[in-house]
């Protein structure tokens, strides 16, 4: 098969999305020069698209340490907004654990594996809060539905970041194990039913009528 330019294309290749390539050159430079010696231009002429078509996928530098995470909140999003209207409380701990089976264990996040390389700890550290306060938003949405309860109620609360405290530290964990780590699946469920068993009992007597 013949380009435009009298080139061979490849034969059944999967096309490379832009989104994909500005991924693949941030992690290229972000190893090559550290987080902070890189900058978004940089990161565009390597992937060889505009800083239009950056700003398109990404809000910021940041996002880039990220990425995988991004994508796993907004499925779990997704996944608790249907799981809230029909399930249990128990189907929270369900699109958790089934969420974590089918990440791509391949992409592990930069900002859980390459901090000291990068030399980009203290933004690490404050863009990934703001990925476990988002998973906190999202708790906090379900349990209230499924609680009879506002979001803002000490319990939902408490419930909801003790939730993203436990997936925040499966993820940890099992990203710093290294290539013989098992399962991600598997550390998010050790994780979340360290606490998950309070959760529930707290739930439970809330509706039988006790206070929390």
């Amino acid at each position: 098969m013949q380009t435009s330019a009298g080139q061979t294309a490849g034969v059944g290749r999967p096309k490379v999305s832009s989104r994909q390539l500005i991924e693949d050159a941030a992690a290229e430079l972000f190893i090559e020069n550290t987080y902070v010696g890189t900058t978004i231009d940089q990161i565009t002429t390597r992937a060889g698209v505009s800083r239009a078509t950056f700003f398109n996928y990404f809000g910021a530098k940041s996002d880039l340490l990220w990425f995988e995470v991004d994508r796993a909140n907004d499925s779990l999003r997704a996944a608790c907004a249907a799981a809230s209207a029909t399930g249990s409380l128990e189907s929270i701990r369900d699109v958790i654990l089934e969420l974590a089976a089918g990440f791509d264990e391949r992409r592990v996040p930069l900002a859980l594996t390459q901090t000291e390389v990068m030399g980009a700890a203290d933004e690490i550290v404050q863009s990934g809060l703001v990925r476990i306060a988002t998973q906190a938003s999202v708790f906090a949405d379900f349990l209230s539905a499924r609680g009879a309860r506002h979001r803002d109620d000490l319990l939902v609360r408490t419930a909801a970041n003790a939730l993203a405290g436990a997936v925040a530290a499966a993820w940890i964990t099992w990203a710093r194990d290294g290539i013989g780590r098992s399962p991600l699946e598997g550390y998010v469920a050790e994780s979340v039913d360290v606490i998950f068993p309070g959760i529930r009992a707290a739930f439970e007597s809330v509706a039988r009528g006790n206070t929390f």
